[in-house]
């Protein structure tokens, strides 16, 4: 697998993926079609047309995945895929009723590249269990592609210093995540994303299929692991023995 997992889209100041564009443009070396995903937008036609201007610069062609049969059959017949931000309960929820989560996974198991941001990273986890999202729609149900083994937080955020708010932070609400769950969980600031492949070493004359962890970007990510306390990673740490 080769997986580009971003946190956001848009850094404040910067141009829609600019921050990440050297890392997709690595990502999707060598390929011409790629399938887009919007699903997790109501505009969906209005969010194509922004990432096929976006992919020009790239040389990439993007090509709408929809929500009848004619996904599935779009799915098998791109190069890479894209799957965009938004509301990680609407997108999965229209996932699993395109019937697309088995095609998607399988594609990006097999090697097709896959690009997420926000709540498209969101759902390359197992589940959907620490988005921050509202639910504003009831998918069948919370588990997602599972393309890593571990669960993500995009947009993590620090509590405000001096702030005289008293609601639950974003560090409360995933300990309360392992009051109930084992998995880690990554918390990923805005401007940061993983770069996740698989199969690249060996070990013992054997291919090693476990998946290959990097933390990419200018900002460390926030660590979460039932009954230990939460720690920061260093940009450009291996995060495979801390997560997997």
């Amino acid at each position: 697998m080769r997986l580009v997992l971003l946190s956001n889209s848009t850094n404040f100041g910067g141009g829609y993926l600019d921050h990440a564009a050297a890392v997709i443009a690595a990502l999707f070396a060598g390929v011409r079609r790629i399938g887009f995903v919007p699903f997790a937008i109501q505009d969906q036609a209005g969010y194509h047309e922004r990432v096929v201007n976006r992919f020009r610069a790239f040389g990439i062609e993007v090509v709408r995945i929809g929500e009848g049969v004619e996904g599935a059959r779009a799915v098998d017949a791109i190069e890479g895929i894209f799957v965009g931000g938004g509301n990680t309960w609407r997108l999965l929820d229209k996932l699993q009723r395109a019937a697309l989560i088995a095609p998607i996974r399988a594609r990006v198991r097999a090697g097709m590249p896959y690009l997420g941001s926000s709540a498209g990273t969101g759902v390359a986890a197992p589940t959907i269990m620490t988005t921050n999202d509202m639910p504003i729609v009831a998918p069948e149900s919370v588990e997602s592609l599972g393309l890593v083994p571990f669960q993500l937080n995009c947009h993590y955020q620090d509590p405000e210093a001096g702030s005289r708010h008293m609601g639950e932070t974003r560090e409360t609400r995933l300990r309360e995540y392992h009051e109930e769950n084992a998995r880690p969980v990554v918390g990923l600031r805005e401007g940061s994303w993983l770069e996740v492949d698989e199969g690249g070493g060996s070990q013992g004359g054997a291919t090693d299929r476990r998946p290959r962890v990097h933390l990419r970007g200018p900002h460390q990510a926030r660590i979460f692991r039932r009954g230990a306390e939460p720690f920061e990673a260093d940009p450009d740490t291996i995060l495979d023995p801390l997560v997997l």
